[in-house]
């Protein structure tokens, strides 16, 4: 597949500036109403993982847990040969024993995996979730600082938050569970979306070297130019995990689903946005540096 290499990618990026306001407006409303829905890594709780060698529907689970007395706060949910069971208070050893014995009544090959997380430990992850993100983005900041203009850093931070955003704000209007796995594909995200994005810049930096750049419109030719060339390679690079990532989704266990799927989205918006967001905003910017000087008034005879 190939683009022609006078795609108006500038014009396209009106619409997709749009797209993401829009977004981003919904997400910002949804997590002040109703925040994130944490998962029992960043709340005080049990997390029970049940591998079984048939298939329970919920209705089976949910009386065996009435019978222990452990159904208030408990949320089931049933996959493939396996079950979830979250429990919002911490279980001690002797409850944990009794649902082992209970879920055993189900089938006797089960096979337990329980994550208890007291509720400090629940603070204390959520401010090192916090802090990885933003120091991450501060050394990307740096670098690409260093290496290009400060026009190219700021489109390219503004691109990169732009992607972590609109996961997380995807996660928090769908009401998706958000435990440490999801803030490791969120750095994950980041670290591919910058990749992406600098490549494309690299390219447009070239290209200025050996291009006129005397008006806006040769800026805008020179980035259409820059990002038709480098289209096709980001396209698969982005492909190339996708389709890992998503099958890794169907397939995976359920402790690395919404790992999988943060990916999913992560790498679609990534892609999207090192061409829609990051170089046209790189183009709005330096637009504003060669026309903000006045020309000269013409030499009377």
């Amino acid at each position: 597949m190939h683009f022609k290499k006078d795609y108006d990618f500038m014009k396209m990026s009106k619409y997709a500036f749009i797209f993401s306001i829009v977004l981003t407006i919904a997400g910002i409303i949804t997590l002040s109403a109703f925040g994130l829905n944490y998962g029992v890594d960043f709340q005080a709780g049990s997390n029970v993982d049940v591998k079984l060698s048939k298939n329970v529907t919920k209705a089976e689970v949910e009386p065996l847990l009435d019978k222990i007395h452990l159904s208030d706060g408990a949320t089931v949910a049933p996959g493939d040969k396996r079950v979830n069971i979250r429990f919002t208070k911490e279980l001690n050893e002797d409850q944990s024993e009794q649902l082992k014995s209970a879920i055993q009544e189900l089938d006797k090959t089960a096979s337990f995996e329980i994550n208890t997380v007291d509720t400090e430990m629940a603070k204390e992850l959520g401010r090192n979730a916090i802090y990885s993100v933003l120091i991450s983005c501060i050394g990307i900041i740096i670098y690409v600082s260093i290496r290009f203009e400060w026009r190219f850093a700021l489109a390219a931070i503004v691109a990169l938050l732009h992607d972590a955003f609109m996961v997380v704000a995807v996660f928090s209007i769908f009401r998706l569970e958000v435990s440490l796995t999801f803030i490791v594909a969120v750095l994950t995200i980041i670290g591919y979306s910058i990749n992406d994005t600098i490549v494309i810049f690299d390219r447009i930096r070239e290209n200025l070297r050996f291009g006129k750049q005397k008006t806006k419109d040769d800026l805008k030719t020179i980035m259409n130019k820059s990002v038709s060339q480098m289209l096709m390679r980001s396209l698969y690079t982005a492909l190339t995990v996708f389709i890992a990532a998503f099958f890794l989704f169907l397939f995976g266990g359920e402790s690395i689903k919404m790992f999988s799927l943060a990916m999913v989205i992560g790498l679609l918006f990534g892609a999207y946005s090192s061409i829609f967001i990051a170089s046209p905003l790189w183009l709005v910017l330096k637009s504003k540096q060669k026309t903000s000087a006045k020309p000269a008034k013409p030499s009377k005879a």
